[in-house]
C-alpha cells in the first residue's frame, strides 16, 4: 500500500516569467484557489495524509502562509527545500528520509487532474505493492510528450521522451506510484546531457525488470499541464466552467478532508475564519 505521497512544487517557472520572479507558480490562481491545492487534493483522494511538499530555496514561508501543516486538513504536511532543479527523480534523494521504508506517490505541482472515475483509479494504485505504476492519458499530438507503449496486460513495454516517430498516442502524466527501490534507483542514476536526472531513465530502471505499469485516466478525464501562459489560463478556465456549471468546487481541500472524515465541522468553522470573507468560505459554510 502508498501511504506516502510527494509534490514537486519546485522549479523556476522560466515559461511563466516575468509572473514567477516574484511568486512560486504553484501558488498562483487556477481560477479561485492556489495551483498547489490541485495537486494536494489528488493525494488527499488517494487517501494519502503524509506528504512531503518540496519547494524552491527561500519559498518556505509563501507555502507556510496558506497551508501551514495540513492539521486543518488532518493530514501530516511537511516541507523541504530544493537548492536547486536537479530533475524530477532529486524529489526521491531529497525525500530519502520522510519516504523510509514506505512505497511512495509523487505528483508533480503544475498538474491538473479531473474525472468522474479519478478517485476510484487511485485508490486502486495506491494497493500497488511492488513495482511502478504511472498515469496516462491519450493526446493528440504525441510528440510533444513522453509517451509509453503498453501491453493488453498494461505492462509498459516502451518509452520515448518526444518521439519524432509516432510510437503511441499515450502521455506519461505527472503523477507516479512506486515501490521502496525508488531511492536507490533515483540515487543511481546519472545526470542527461542537460545537467538533470530524468524520470524517463527511472521509469526504464523498473521496466528493465519487468515491472512497470500503467493505468489510465479515460475518456471524459482530464489532464492539463499549467507549465506555460496559454494552459495556464486555460485549466483556469476550465475549472471555472465546471465549478458555475455545477456549483461544485474542484480541489476544495477541507471538503475532501470532511468527506474522509479526517476533521469534524470544527476545522471547517476554523477554515472560514481563516479564509475570511471570500466566495471559498461561502462554499465551506454551505458544506455545514
Amino acid at each position: 500500500m502508498i501511504k506516502k505521497g510527494i509534490i514537486l512544487a519546485g522549479g523556476m517557472g522560466t515559461r511563466m516569467s516575468p509572473l514567477t520572479k516574484a511568486v512560486n507558480k504553484q501558488l498562483l490562481p487556477i481560477y479561485d484557489k492556489p495551483l498547489i491545492f490541485y495537486p494536494l487534493s489528488i493525494l488527499m483522494l488517494a487517501k494519502i495524509k503524509d506528504i512531503l511538499i518540496i519547494v524552491n530555496k527561500g519559498q518556505l514561508d509563501q507555502y507556510k502562509k496558506i497551508i501551514p501543516n495540513g492539521k486543518n486538513l488532518g493530514i501530516n504536511i511537511t516541507y523541504k527545500e530544493q537548492p536547486s532543479p536537479k530533475g524530477l527523480p532529486d524529489a526521491f534523494i531529497l525525500g530519502e528520509k520522510f519516504i523510509g521504508k514506505s512505497n511512495v506517490a509523487l505528483i508533480l505541482g503544475d498538474n491538473f487532474f479531473y474525472g468522474q472515475n479519478l478517485t476510484e483509479k487511485l485508490l486502486n494504485c495506491t494497493k500497488l505493492t511492488s513495482g511502478a505504476k504511472v498515469l496516462l492519458h491519450k493526446v493528440t499530438k504525441p510528440e510533444l510528450y513522453g509517451v509509453a507503449k503498453v501491453d493488453a496486460k498494461n505492462k509498459i513495454k516502451d518509452i520515448k521522451e518526444k518521439p519524432k516517430k509516432f510510437l503511441s498516442d499515450l502521455a506519461i502524466t505527472g503523477l507516479y506510484f512506486f515501490d521502496n527501490k525508488v531511492v536507490k534507483y533515483a540515487k543511481n542514476l546519472k545526470p542527461s546531457k542537460r545537467g538533470e536526472i530524468e524520470i524517463v531513465d527511472l521509469l526504464n530502471k523498473y521496466k528493465k525488470t519487468n515491472n512497470l505499469y500503467a493505468d489510465f485516466i479515460g475518456r471524459g478525464g482530464a489532464w492539463l499541464d499549467t507549465g506555460s501562459i496559454e494552459d495556464f489560463y486555460k485549466t483556469s478556465a476550465f475549472v471555472s466552467a465546471i465549478e458555475n456549471r455545477q456549483g461544485l468546487k474542484i480541489a476544495c481541500l477541507e471538503e475532501i478532508a470532511f468527506l474522509n472524515k479526517w476533521v469534524s465541522k470544527k476545522e471547517i468553522n476554523n477554515s472560514v475564519k481563516f479564509y475570511g470573507r471570500c466566495e471559498y468560505s461561502n462554499y465551506l459554510k454551505r458544506l455545514l
